[in-house]
Protein backbone atom coordinates (compact mmCIF):
# COMPACT_ATOMS: atom_id res chain seq x y z
CA UNK A 1 0.00 0.00 0.00
CA UNK A 2 2.97 2.35 -0.02
CA UNK A 3 3.54 2.09 -3.26
CA UNK A 4 0.09 2.78 -3.94
CA UNK A 5 -0.92 6.31 -2.29
CA UNK A 6 -4.21 6.78 -3.68
CA UNK A 7 -4.97 3.33 -2.33
CA UNK A 8 -4.13 4.37 0.92
CA UNK A 9 -6.14 7.35 1.32
CA UNK A 10 -8.97 5.90 -0.48
CA UNK A 11 -9.23 3.21 2.44
CA UNK A 12 -8.26 5.69 4.60
CA UNK A 13 -11.36 7.69 4.08
CA UNK A 14 -13.61 4.27 3.35
CA UNK A 15 -12.95 3.20 6.84
CA UNK A 16 -13.15 6.15 8.41
CA UNK A 17 -16.86 6.25 6.81
CA UNK A 18 -17.53 2.73 7.44
CA UNK A 19 -16.46 3.68 11.64
CA UNK A 20 -18.03 6.73 11.76
CA UNK A 21 -21.57 5.06 10.15
CA UNK A 22 -21.25 2.00 12.51
CA UNK A 23 -19.98 3.59 15.89
CA UNK A 24 -20.93 7.28 15.36
CA UNK A 25 -25.01 7.37 16.11
CA UNK A 26 -24.65 5.51 19.42
CA UNK A 27 -21.84 7.32 20.56
CA UNK A 28 -23.50 10.90 19.68
CA UNK A 29 -27.05 9.59 20.04
CA UNK A 30 -29.91 11.99 19.32
CA UNK A 31 -32.90 11.96 16.91
CA UNK A 32 -31.64 12.97 13.33
CA UNK A 33 -35.34 14.54 12.96
CA UNK A 34 -35.93 16.59 15.79
CA UNK A 35 -36.69 20.18 15.30
CA UNK A 36 -35.60 23.19 17.32
CA UNK A 37 -37.37 26.22 16.09
CA UNK A 38 -35.91 28.47 18.85
CA UNK A 39 -32.30 27.75 17.10
CA UNK A 40 -32.62 27.95 13.25
CA UNK A 41 -30.09 28.39 10.88
CA UNK A 42 -27.37 28.84 13.72
CA UNK A 43 -23.77 29.05 12.32
CA UNK A 44 -21.15 26.13 13.17
CA UNK A 45 -19.88 26.32 16.56
CA UNK A 46 -18.98 23.90 19.39
CA UNK A 47 -22.02 22.80 20.12
CA UNK A 48 -23.00 22.34 16.72
CA UNK A 49 -20.06 21.65 14.62
CA UNK A 50 -21.88 21.86 11.31
CA UNK A 51 -24.50 24.51 12.06
CA UNK A 52 -28.47 23.85 12.25
CA UNK A 53 -30.37 23.64 9.20
CA UNK A 54 -34.13 25.91 8.87
CA UNK A 55 -36.02 23.62 11.16
CA UNK A 56 -33.19 23.85 13.92
CA UNK A 57 -31.67 20.29 13.14
CA UNK A 58 -28.25 19.32 13.91
CA UNK A 59 -26.45 18.80 10.32
CA UNK A 60 -23.46 17.12 12.01
CA UNK A 61 -25.84 14.85 13.81
CA UNK A 62 -27.73 14.18 10.12
CA UNK A 63 -24.20 14.43 8.26
CA UNK A 64 -23.86 11.32 10.10
CA UNK A 65 -27.23 9.23 10.29
CA UNK A 66 -27.10 9.93 6.31
CA UNK A 67 -23.39 7.48 6.32
CA UNK A 68 -25.92 4.82 7.66
CA UNK A 69 -28.10 5.65 4.67
CA UNK A 70 -25.73 6.13 1.84
CA UNK A 71 -23.80 2.82 2.87
CA UNK A 72 -27.22 1.11 2.77
CA UNK A 73 -27.60 2.88 -0.65
CA UNK A 74 -23.86 1.55 -2.35
CA UNK A 75 -25.04 -2.04 -0.94
CA UNK A 76 -28.30 -2.70 -2.15
CA UNK A 77 -27.81 -0.97 -5.73
CA UNK A 78 -24.26 -2.10 -6.12
CA UNK A 79 -25.30 -6.06 -5.09
CA UNK A 80 -28.68 -5.79 -7.26
CA UNK A 81 -26.47 -4.54 -10.22
CA UNK A 82 -23.59 -6.66 -9.68
CA UNK A 83 -25.54 -9.79 -9.12
CA UNK A 84 -27.76 -9.59 -12.16
CA UNK A 85 -24.75 -8.20 -14.38
CA UNK A 86 -21.88 -10.53 -13.83
CA UNK A 87 -23.51 -13.90 -14.25
CA UNK A 88 -25.60 -12.61 -17.12
CA UNK A 89 -22.01 -11.69 -18.23
CA UNK A 90 -20.20 -14.96 -17.69
CA UNK A 91 -23.55 -16.76 -19.23
CA UNK A 92 -23.28 -14.67 -22.34
CA UNK A 93 -19.74 -15.28 -22.66
CA UNK A 94 -20.49 -19.43 -23.01
CA UNK A 95 -23.41 -19.05 -24.85
CA UNK A 96 -24.15 -19.40 -28.69
CA UNK A 97 -23.00 -16.67 -30.85
CA UNK A 98 -26.70 -15.83 -31.40
CA UNK A 99 -27.22 -15.15 -28.11
CA UNK A 100 -24.18 -14.02 -27.09
CA UNK A 101 -25.24 -10.69 -29.34
CA UNK A 102 -28.73 -10.52 -28.49
CA UNK A 103 -27.18 -9.88 -25.02
CA UNK A 104 -24.81 -7.67 -25.83
CA UNK A 105 -27.04 -6.16 -28.76
CA UNK A 106 -29.47 -5.29 -25.25
CA UNK A 107 -26.54 -3.65 -23.39
CA UNK A 108 -25.80 -1.38 -25.93
CA UNK A 109 -29.02 -0.12 -26.41
CA UNK A 110 -28.78 0.42 -22.81
CA UNK A 111 -25.59 1.93 -22.93
CA UNK A 112 -27.17 4.62 -25.59
CA UNK A 113 -29.53 5.96 -22.67
CA UNK A 114 -27.34 7.92 -20.47
CA UNK A 115 -27.23 6.70 -16.72
CA UNK A 116 -28.89 9.46 -14.95
CA UNK A 117 -31.74 10.05 -17.86
CA UNK A 118 -32.77 6.23 -17.92
CA UNK A 119 -32.87 6.29 -13.76
CA UNK A 120 -34.94 9.25 -14.06
CA UNK A 121 -37.56 7.25 -16.70
CA UNK A 122 -37.91 4.63 -14.02
CA UNK A 123 -38.12 6.42 -11.23
CA UNK A 124 -41.17 8.53 -12.58
CA UNK A 125 -42.96 5.34 -13.72
CA UNK A 126 -42.39 3.69 -10.62
CA UNK A 127 -42.42 6.71 -8.47
CA UNK A 128 -40.69 8.65 -6.13
CA UNK A 129 -39.08 6.78 -3.08
CA UNK A 130 -35.34 5.70 -2.26
CA UNK A 131 -35.68 1.87 -2.99
CA UNK A 132 -36.98 2.55 -6.34
CA UNK A 133 -34.08 5.03 -6.71
CA UNK A 134 -31.75 2.26 -6.23
CA UNK A 135 -33.09 -0.02 -8.56
CA UNK A 136 -33.26 2.38 -11.39
CA UNK A 137 -29.59 2.90 -10.35
CA UNK A 138 -28.94 -0.55 -10.30
CA UNK A 139 -30.57 -1.01 -13.93
CA UNK A 140 -28.49 1.30 -15.54
CA UNK A 141 -25.10 -0.48 -14.14
CA UNK A 142 -26.28 -3.69 -14.77
CA UNK A 143 -24.74 -3.85 -18.41
CA UNK A 144 -21.68 -2.38 -17.40
CA UNK A 145 -20.81 -5.71 -15.18
CA UNK A 146 -22.52 -7.39 -18.09
CA UNK A 147 -20.06 -6.30 -20.50
CA UNK A 148 -17.13 -6.29 -18.25
CA UNK A 149 -17.62 -9.89 -16.98
CA UNK A 150 -18.44 -11.17 -20.63
CA UNK A 151 -15.44 -9.78 -22.21
CA UNK A 152 -13.03 -10.72 -19.18
CA UNK A 153 -15.02 -14.62 -19.78
CA UNK A 154 -14.78 -14.58 -23.25
CA UNK A 155 -10.39 -14.01 -23.17
CA UNK A 156 -10.18 -16.78 -20.73
CA UNK A 157 -12.60 -19.19 -23.19
CA UNK A 158 -9.56 -20.87 -24.80
CA UNK A 159 -7.27 -21.05 -22.49
CA UNK A 160 -5.10 -24.33 -21.79
CA UNK A 161 -6.72 -24.54 -18.30
CA UNK A 162 -10.15 -24.29 -19.54
CA UNK A 163 -9.72 -26.83 -22.78
CA UNK A 164 -8.53 -29.08 -19.84
CA UNK A 165 -11.89 -28.79 -17.69
CA UNK A 166 -13.75 -29.51 -20.52
CA UNK A 167 -12.11 -32.58 -21.61
CA UNK A 168 -12.32 -33.78 -17.94
CA UNK A 169 -15.81 -33.38 -18.15
CA UNK A 170 -16.55 -30.49 -16.00
CA UNK A 171 -19.72 -28.85 -16.05
CA UNK A 172 -20.22 -25.65 -17.45
CA UNK A 173 -21.57 -24.00 -14.26
CA UNK A 174 -18.00 -25.68 -12.34
CA UNK A 175 -15.98 -23.91 -15.38
CA UNK A 176 -17.94 -20.70 -15.29
CA UNK A 177 -18.48 -19.93 -11.51
CA UNK A 178 -15.81 -22.20 -10.04
CA UNK A 179 -12.68 -21.34 -12.59
CA UNK A 180 -13.58 -18.64 -14.67
CA UNK A 181 -15.22 -16.05 -11.72
CA UNK A 182 -12.01 -16.77 -9.70
CA UNK A 183 -10.23 -15.34 -12.66
CA UNK A 184 -12.21 -11.95 -13.32
CA UNK A 185 -12.46 -11.85 -9.45
CA UNK A 186 -9.36 -8.50 -9.10
CA UNK A 187 -11.18 -6.30 -12.53
CA UNK A 188 -14.69 -6.82 -11.00
CA UNK A 189 -13.86 -5.73 -7.46
CA UNK A 190 -12.33 -2.74 -9.25
CA UNK A 191 -15.32 -2.22 -10.92
CA UNK A 192 -17.59 -2.42 -8.11
CA UNK A 193 -15.48 0.01 -5.94
CA UNK A 194 -15.60 2.46 -8.87
CA UNK A 195 -19.29 1.99 -9.30
CA UNK A 196 -19.83 2.51 -5.69
CA UNK A 197 -18.83 6.19 -6.15
CA UNK A 198 -21.42 6.28 -9.11
CA UNK A 199 -24.33 5.19 -7.11
CA UNK A 200 -23.78 7.58 -4.07
CA UNK A 201 -23.24 10.56 -6.59
CA UNK A 202 -26.71 9.29 -8.43
CA UNK A 203 -28.63 8.57 -5.50
CA UNK A 204 -27.37 12.06 -3.94
CA UNK A 205 -28.94 13.29 -7.51
CA UNK A 206 -32.21 11.95 -7.59
CA UNK A 207 -32.75 12.63 -3.82
CA UNK A 208 -31.98 16.17 -4.61
CA UNK A 209 -34.35 16.30 -7.33
CA UNK A 210 -37.34 15.38 -4.45
CA UNK A 211 -37.80 11.19 -6.51
CA UNK A 212 -35.15 9.82 -3.78
CA UNK A 213 -34.91 9.75 -0.47
CA UNK A 214 -38.00 11.84 0.83
CA UNK A 215 -38.09 14.17 4.29
CA UNK A 216 -37.16 13.62 7.00
CA UNK A 217 -34.66 11.31 5.98
CA UNK A 218 -30.98 12.29 6.65
CA UNK A 219 -30.26 12.10 3.12
CA UNK A 220 -27.24 14.06 1.80
CA UNK A 221 -28.65 14.77 -1.43
CA UNK A 222 -32.11 15.69 0.44
CA UNK A 223 -29.99 17.66 2.78
CA UNK A 224 -28.86 19.64 -0.07
CA UNK A 225 -32.34 20.53 -1.36
CA UNK A 226 -33.77 21.46 2.11
CA UNK A 227 -30.44 23.90 2.30
CA UNK A 228 -30.57 25.43 -1.18
CA UNK A 229 -33.91 26.85 -0.26
CA UNK A 230 -32.09 29.01 2.62
CA UNK A 231 -28.64 29.75 0.70
CA UNK A 232 -29.06 33.68 0.82
CA UNK A 233 -29.33 33.51 4.21
CA UNK A 234 -27.20 30.70 5.34
CA UNK A 235 -24.93 28.39 3.04
CA UNK A 236 -23.51 25.99 5.59
CA UNK A 237 -26.91 23.60 5.25
CA UNK A 238 -25.83 22.91 1.53
CA UNK A 239 -22.14 22.98 2.47
CA UNK A 240 -21.53 20.43 4.55
CA UNK A 241 -23.92 17.76 2.74
CA UNK A 242 -21.81 19.03 -0.54
CA UNK A 243 -18.62 18.43 1.57
CA UNK A 244 -19.68 14.91 2.64
CA UNK A 245 -20.45 13.75 -0.76
CA UNK A 246 -17.60 14.83 -2.38
CA UNK A 247 -15.28 12.98 0.29
CA UNK A 248 -17.43 9.49 -0.44
CA UNK A 249 -16.56 9.82 -3.89
CA UNK A 250 -13.24 10.64 -4.02
CA UNK A 251 -12.57 7.82 -1.20
CA UNK A 252 -14.45 5.77 -3.46
CA UNK A 253 -12.34 6.56 -6.17
CA UNK A 254 -9.15 6.56 -4.67
CA UNK A 255 -9.83 3.03 -3.79
CA UNK A 256 -10.35 1.93 -6.76
CA UNK A 257 -8.01 3.47 -8.62
CA UNK A 258 -5.46 1.95 -6.41
CA UNK A 259 -7.11 -1.59 -6.06
CA UNK A 260 -6.47 -1.09 -9.89
CA UNK A 261 -3.15 -0.54 -10.07
CA UNK A 262 -1.97 -2.99 -6.80
CA UNK A 263 -4.27 -5.70 -8.88
CA UNK A 264 -2.29 -4.93 -12.33
CA UNK A 265 0.57 -7.51 -12.31
CA UNK A 266 2.14 -5.08 -15.28
CA UNK A 267 2.19 -2.23 -13.38
CA UNK A 268 3.92 -4.35 -10.45
CA UNK A 269 6.52 -5.53 -13.27
CA UNK A 270 7.44 -1.99 -14.34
Amino acid sequence: MRRHPALCLGAMLCGLALVLGAIGPVVIGGDPSAQDLYHVLQPPSWTHPCGTDAFGRDIFLRLIYGLRLTMYEVVVSTACAAGIGIPLGLFSAMAPSWLDRAIMGLSDMAFAFPGLVLALLIVSLLGPGLFHALLAIAAFSIPIYTRLARNLTHALRHATYIEALQVLGASRARILFRHMLRNIAAPVLVQITLGAGTVVLSAASLSFLGLGAQPPMPEWGTMMSDGRNVLGAAFWPCLFPGLAIALAVIGLNCLGDGLREALDARSEQS
